[in-house]
C-alpha cells in the first residue's frame, strides 16, 4: 500500500513503505545519493548507491525502502526526522527539464507560469491554495446542510437577461439565429426554486460575465449562491455571517458575527465608498456646515451644490508625499487637493481663509500640532476622498492586520446610468422597502432597496437582497427600468402562483478563498484562471472554428 511522502515521522522507523511522486532534486556525494520525493502531502529525503544518481528533476518515480531515523535532521522540514533508505526504485515516466523549478522562490512572469500551468500548480502554494479552497468548500457544504439547505444546480444553457454586464452568447445548431446565455448568475432559477416550495436552497454556482478587463477579474468565476423562503433581512445574514465564520475558521482566521451593519448613506459620509477597509484608521467629516470662509474655491463649490469634505492624517506628510496623494487623486478624476498643518505658529498649506474659519475646522477635525487635514471641495467628491483615504494608509504603510467584516445595507434602488437613464443599483428583482413603494414612480432615485452587501477589509464579499415576490411590484419596476414585459413573463406568471416572500445572497468564492489563503490575486487560488486579458495560454482559448462549424451554425463572421 503506497505511503504519503508528507506522513512520514519517527513512529515510522523500521518499517517498510511504498512512496510514489516526482524528484524534487538529487545530490550525488559518490558512494551515497540522496534524493528528495515530492507527492501533494509534502517532501522526504531517500537515500541510496548509484541507482539514484540517473534520477533527474520532475521524473515520476515509485520508491520501496525501509524508514530510518537520520543523523543530520532538517528542522525546517516536518519529515526532517526520519530519512527512506531505498531498495529498489522504478522510474514511471521522464520529464523534460521544467521551464522553472519548483519553488515557491522562483521569479517568473506569472505569463509563463500560466502557459506551463500543470508545472505551476506543482509548487507547494499552488497546492496549499487549492486543497484550502477544497476545505473551504466541504466546510461551506456541511454547514448549509446543517441549516437545512439542499444543493440543487440550475441550468448553465439558458436566455440572456439584464444583469449590469455583457452574456457570452453560445449558439443553437437546432434553432439557426437563436442563441442560448451563459448565466451571470442563477438568480431567476432560485427564485423558481423558492415558488417550488424548496424553501433553502444553494449552489456552487460557475458564473460567466464578458466584462470589460480588469487587473483582477475573470470572465468566468464560482459563487456559492444561495436563496431562503420566509425570511427577512436579519434572517439571511445570520446564515450567512455563520457561513463565513465556518468558512474562514478552516484557514485559522477567526470571525465572530454579528457582524456591524452600516447604512450606505453613513458609509459614504464616513469613508468614501460602499465598501470600507474599517482597518484604516482615517474617517472623512463633512465641513459644509462652517461656509467659505473667505475661500474662493470653497465658496464656488458650495455656491454649485457642492460640498467641503476633510480627513485628518495624524502625525502629517512631508510636501513631497501631498504632492504625489495630489497627482494621484487627479489622475482618479479629482480637480484637486487642498490642504492644512497646524504647528506651534498657527496653520499652513493651501486652505486659504479667514483665521477662525480655520480653527472651527480643525477643531472640528481634532487637529493636533503636527496634524495634517486633507480636503476636497466640489460636487460628488465622497468617491475622491475615499480614494484618497486608501491612498494615504498606502504612504503612510499603515499595517493593516486582522480580518474586520461589517453589513451595508439600505442601498438605492436605482442609479443614473452614463446616458441618464434609471438603471438597477443590484438588479431588478430586488425588492424596495415597503414604506417607499409610494413614491416609486414620483421619485424612484430616494427608493431604498432591501439589499446588503458583506464587506471584508475592503472587499465585497458578498452581496444580496430581499426578492420582489409580487408581481405587480415587479412589473412597476420593469416599467421603471424601460423592461418589456415579455422577456420576463416567466418569472411574472410563476409570481402570481403562491410566491413565497424569500431573499437570499451570493458569495464571491474566489475572492474568500484568495483572502483566506493571504493572497493578492484571486488566479493564485483558481486552478485554470484566464489572463487579465482574457486568455488561456495554457490551451489557447479563445481559438477559432473550421468553416464547416460556422455554415452549419448559419454564422458569419464580419471582419
Amino acid at each position: 500500500m503506497r505511503t504519503w511522502c508528507g506522513s512520514l515521522n519517527l513512529s515510522y522507523r523500521g518499517k517498510d513503505v511504498l512512496l510514489k511522486g516526482w524528484v524534487q532534486r538529487v545530490r550525488d556525494l559518490g558512494s551515497l545519493v540522496f534524493a528528495d520525493i515530492r507527492d501533494r502531502t509534502g517532501l522526504v529525503q531517500v537515500v541510496g548507491g548509484r541507482e539514484l544518481a540517473r534520477l533527474r528533476p520532475e521524473w515520476v518515480v515509485e520508491v520501496r525502502g525501509t524508514v530510518r531515523e537520520r543523523e543530520a535532521k532538517n528542522p525546517n522540514l516536518p519529515t526532517g526526522d526520519v530519512e527512506v533508505e531505498v531498495k529498489e526504485i522504478r522510474v514511471l515516466n521522464p520529464s523534460r527539464t521544467p521551464p522553472f523549478p519548483i519553488s515557491d522562490e522562483i521569479e517568473v512572469s506569472e505569463e509563463v507560469r500560466l502557459r506551463f500551468r500543470y508545472i505551476d500548480l506543482r509548487r507547494p502554494k499552488m497546492q496549499r491554495n487549492l486543497l484550502l479552497r477544497h476545505r473551504m468548500s466541504m466546510a461551506v457544504r456541511k454547514f448549509l446542510d446543517s441549516q437545512g439547505f439542499v444543493e440543487i444546480e440550475t441550468p448553465i444553457l439558458t436566455r440572456s437577461t439584464p444583469e449590469g454586464a455583457r452574456d457570452f452568447l453560445v449558439p443553437s445548431r437546432n434553432y439557426p439565429g437563436r442563441f442560448y446565455a451563459l448565466p451571470q448568475s442563477p438568480q431567476l432559477f432560485k427564485q423558481i426554486l423558492m415558488i417550488s416550495g424548496f424553501e433553502r436552497y444553494f449552489q456552487f454556482a460557475r458564473c460567466f460575465r464578458d466584462e470589460d478587463l480588469r487587473a483582477d477579474r475573470q470572465p468566468e468565476f464560482t459563487q456559492i449562491d444561495l436563496e431562503m423562503s420566509f425570511v427577512e433581512e436579519e434572517d439571511v445574514m445570520r446564515v450567512a455571517e455563520g457561513l463565513m465564520r465556518e468558512a474562514f475558521s478552516v484557514a485559522g482566521i477567526e470571525l465572530e458575527p454579528p457582524f456591524p451593519v452600516m447604512s450606505y448613506r453613513e458609509a459614504m459620509e464616513r469613508y468614501g465608498t460602499d465598501s470600507p477597509d474599517l482597518r484604516i484608521p482615517y474617517e472623512i467629516k463633512d465641513l459644509s456646515g462652517f461656509g467659505p470662509g473667505g475661500n474662493r474655491i470653497v465658496g464656488q463649490a458650495l455656491e454649485a451644490g457642492g460640498r467641503l469634505l476633510g480627513m485628518k492624517v495624524p502625525g502629517g506628510l512631508s510636501r513631497r508625499e501631498i504632492e504625489t496623494l495630489e497627482e494621484r487623486v487627479k489622475s482618479a478624476g479629482a480637480k484637486g487637493l487642498l490642504w492644512m498643518k497646524r504647528s506651534e505658529k498657527g496653520f499652513s498649506g493651501s486652505l486659504r481663509g479667514e483665521e477662525a474659519w480655520r480653527e472651527r475646522i480643525a477643531e472640528a477635525l481634532s487637529l493636533g500640532e503636527g496634524d495634517l487635514a486633507l480636503f476636497m471641495a466640489g460636487i460628488g467628491v465622497e468617491k475622491f476622498m475615499g480614494f484618497l483615504r486608501q491612498a494615504v494608509a498606502e504612504l503612510k504603510k499603515i499595517e493593516l492586520e486582522g480580518f474586520k467584516a461589517l453589513w451595508i445595507v439600505d442601498f438605492p434602488l436605482f442609479e443614473r446610468d452614463e446616458e441618464g437613464r434609471l438603471a438597477s443599483n443590484h438588479h431588478p428583482f430586488t425588492s424596495p422597502k415597503e414604506e417607499d413603494l409610494s413614491i416609486l414612480e414620483e421619485e424612484p432615485l430616494k427608493v431604498r432597496a432591501r439589499a446588503y452587501d458583506l464587506v471584508l477589509n475592503g472587499v465585497e464579499i458578498g452581496g444580496g437582497s430581499i426578492r420582489i415576490h409580487r408581481s405587480q411590484v415587479q412589473r412597476r419596476v420593469l416599467r421603471l427600468l424601460g423592461v418589456e414585459e415579455s422577456k420576463f413573463s416567466f418569472l411574472l406568471k410563476a409570481l402570481d402562483y403562491g410566491a413565497p416572500p424569500h431573499g437570499g445572497i451570493a458569495f464571491g468564492f474566489d475572492r474568500m478563498v484568495m483572502m483566506a489563503a493571504g493572497e493578492e490575486s484571486i488566479r493564485d487560488v483558481i486552478a485554470f484562471p484566464k489572463t487579465t486579458s482574457a486568455l488561456c495560454l495554457f490551451t489557447g482559448a479563445p481559438s477559432g472554428v473550421a468553416p464547416e462549424q460556422l455554415e452549419e451554425l448559419k454564422i458569419k463572421i464580419i471582419s
